[in-house]
């Protein structure tokens, strides 16, 4: 599918990469992929988020805000204690082996990974909206994948983080959405 992406759509991927790593994050999610779109000032994106006061510093400080403290563990540590896995105690086990803090240090890159080291996985949300943004190209008989496109995606799958910031900027999404599609002819 990344054959079918622009430049600008490929490097909106590569900065939502980018904004994972600097938030220490350890996946990629919808709010990064809005970063990406808003880390390259000539997107559509960009230009068209901007007419509603959104742009990459105010996005940035809200993702910060909205999982400040939250970690990777702490989402699936009632989904393993469920099935009696009790994360605390394995997190005792391995500090005692490798000292205070092991878990909590980044993978050391791997050479010759994607994204200039450490690829991070996307989420199953930011994989949903790559696959809309497809259909939102299909859609409008676009032969490829744009900006644009993968700002429609994130409209369109309305419930990962991305579309919950914007609400929380006060954009209309169905407004917004009908000036990228415009935007985009």
């Amino acid at each position: 599918m990344f054959e079918r992406f622009q430049s600008g759509a490929r490097q909106a991927v590569v900065g939502a990469q980018e904004n994972a790593r600097r938030l220490n994050h350890t996946h990629v999610g919808t709010e990064h992929l809005l970063l990406g779109l808003l880390g390259r000032p000539e997107n559509l994106s960009t230009r068209v988020l901007g007419r509603y006061g959104v742009d990459h510093g105010r996005v940035y400080r809200a993702v910060a805000e909205a999982t400040a403290g939250r970690r990777g563990d702490d989402l699936d540590a009632g989904a393993l204690e469920t099935i009696g896995i009790d994360l605390s105690a394995i997190r005792e086990k391995v500090e005692a082996a490798f000292g205070p803090g092991a878990l909590d240090r980044a993978p050391r890159p791997r050479e010759g990974r994607l994204f200039g080291g450490r690829h991070i996985p996307l989420t199953r949300r930011a994989k949903k909206v790559l696959e809309l943004s497809l259909r939102e190209a299909v859609h409008m008989r676009h032969g490829s994948i744009g900006d644009g496109h993968m700002l429609l995606g994130i409209l369109r799958e309305r419930e990962g983080l991305a579309a919950r910031v914007l609400t929380g900027a006060n954009v209309d999404l169905a407004l917004l959405r009908q000036d990228v599609v415009r935007e985009l002819g």
